[in-house]
């Protein structure tokens, strides 16, 4: 079973940058889909963006003009550059691999 491992969150002020990445334990990377989710408490878990296998991209509203999505399959990880970052993006960002394998979760905090 593929296990996923997040790393890079932290406190970071109002319109700063953070980049966060997951590592997947096995290859199994290239075949599929791989996303990014966050969760605040008491909110539904929301999709913050995806990449397909061949490195197409997708993103939510919220994070369009300042989120990026990027992957590199031979090094089976998948990263979020999060740029001018503001306190409504403070959650528990979650790696996924489609369609049902998480990651354990990273705190991302921005402080006003």
């Amino acid at each position: 079973q593929v296990q996923l491992l997040e790393s890079g969150g932290g406190l970071v002020q109002a319109g700063g940058s953070l980049r966060l990445s997951c590592v997947a334990s096995r290859s199994i990377f290239g075949l599929r889909t791989m996303a990014w989710y966050r969760q605040t408490p008491g909110k539904e878990r929301e999709l913050v963006a995806t990449i397909t296998q061949s490195g197409v991209p997708n993103y939510a509203d919220s994070t369009k003009a300042r989120f990026t999505i990027s992957r590199d399959n031979a090094k089976n990880t998948v990263a979020l550059q999060m740029n001018n970052l503001q306190p409504e993006d403070t959650a528990v960002y979650y790696c996924k691999l489609e369609p049902f394998t998480w990651g354990q979760g990273t705190q991302v905090t921005v402080s006003s």
